[in-house]
């Protein structure tokens, strides 16, 4: 019977593989199986509460890229809160990348939000790259609608970093943040209470948005900041 391990290998794309690679520059190639994102869910679904599962859960770190992605995709199916809280904490020490870290969304998360934004506070206060990361993303996915708070908006700029890929994230949520709650995202943009790159990058996104009208977009590119140089 074949493990875990070679059961993504023999899903093996080299091709995809080095595709994959250019996208998540800081993981070694040597790191990447080469596995479509689909056929990772599939095996999600089939492993998910078996035993082997649950011995995979248990495994870390893992070697993998993909065994990342795995982990991350057998999480979400699980249903309750608890547990799946659980494995996230016990799992978030080790997301190395933003690809990983962006393909986790357990459903259960968003049906008890009210308990869910302690945890995304605690995660705030992580010293973790991807797990600040993850928590900005959990605030962009479930509290920029019906349970916004101004508050969290202070929360996500009053982080200072030169990480790109937390920068990144931050720039995605006050992007997403001036498309549903313009507003209360207008001034840390005309205040210019975000690092320059992040400031710019989210005005990019905004502007760039379905979701911004057209007449915001012209004011927000007004307010576009002159980044220091790489």
């Amino acid at each position: 019977m074949m493990n875990v391990r070679d059961r993504l290998f023999a899903l093996r794309d080299e091709a995809y593989g080095d595709f994959t690679a250019k996208l998540v520059p800081n993981v070694p190639r040597g790191n990447i199986i080469g596995v479509r994102v689909p056929a990772l869910r599939k095996l999600a679904k089939e492993l998910s509460g078996s035993a082997e599962a649950a011995a995979f859960l248990k495994t870390l770190p893992h070697a993998y890229l993909e065994e990342n992605h795995l982990h991350g995709f057998l999480i979400e199916r699980i249903r309750d809160y608890g547990r799946c809280l659980a494995a996230l904490d016990a799992f978030l020490p080790f997301i190395d990348n933003w690809a990983t870290c962006d393909s986790i969304g357990p459903a259960c998360l968003g049906r008890d939000r009210a308990r869910l934004i302690g945890d995304v506070r605690r995660w705030l206060d992580s010293e973790r790259l991807y797990t600040k990361r993850f928590a900005i993303r959990m605030l962009m996915n479930h509290f920029l609608d019906a349970d916004f708070r101004p508050e969290y908006l202070a929360r996500v700029a009053a982080i200072r970093t030169e990480e790109y890929y937390l920068g990144m994230m931050q720039a995605w949520y006050f992007a997403t943040a001036l498309a549903k709650q313009y507003e209360a995202a207008l001034p840390y943009i005309e205040q210019g209470r975000l690092e320059p790159r992040t400031h710019n990058k989210a005005i990019q996104k905004a502007v760039e948005s379905r979701r911004v009208s057209e007449a915001r977009k012209a004011y927000l590119k007004t307010l576009r900041r002159k980044a220091p140089p790489d």
